[in-house]
């Protein structure tokens, strides 16, 4: 697989992994960065803007939803604001997130930049571990 074909695989990867969908965007991390070691920074930045687009479509899916009633737990999103987006990459809790801050009309930029920096953590984290 060439390099381009890594990078892409790990875009896809990342995407899908961000939403409902199961997706092993670490494990296709890995095996970039074994393969391609000087592509550190480039994969994060894949890896990074798949995630966080996923995580913008759950956004907009929430968005989506209709306001009918209030939920005791999305209000403690609405509390915390877009920085509770930090915690996007986490898993079912992230999806979980993403859509209540859609649902709750929060500023779709600021989710996006908060959704991209933690998102950027955790695979930082996990590439410093892996290599």
């Amino acid at each position: 697989m060439t390099e381009s074909a890594s990078l892409l695989s790990l875009f896809i990867s990342s995407l899908l992994g961000a939403t409902l969908l199961p997706g092993g965007s670490e494990a296709v991390l890995f095996a970039v960065l074994k393969t391609y070691p000087d592509t550190l920074w480039l994969a994060l930045l894949v890896a990074t803007l798949g995630n966080t687009i996923g995580g913008v479509i759950s956004y907009g899916m929430g968005r989506m939803l209709p306001l009918t009633q209030k939920l005791k737990h999305v209000e403690k999103v609405r509390h915390y604001g877009t920085p509770a987006l930090l915690l996007a990459w986490t898993p079912l809790l992230g999806d979980a997130l993403c859509l209540a801050a859609g649902w709750l009309r929060l500023n779709p930029w600021q989710a996006a930049v908060f959704m991209a920096l933690g998102k950027f953590a955790r695979y930082w984290v996990i590439a410093v571990l892996l290599v």
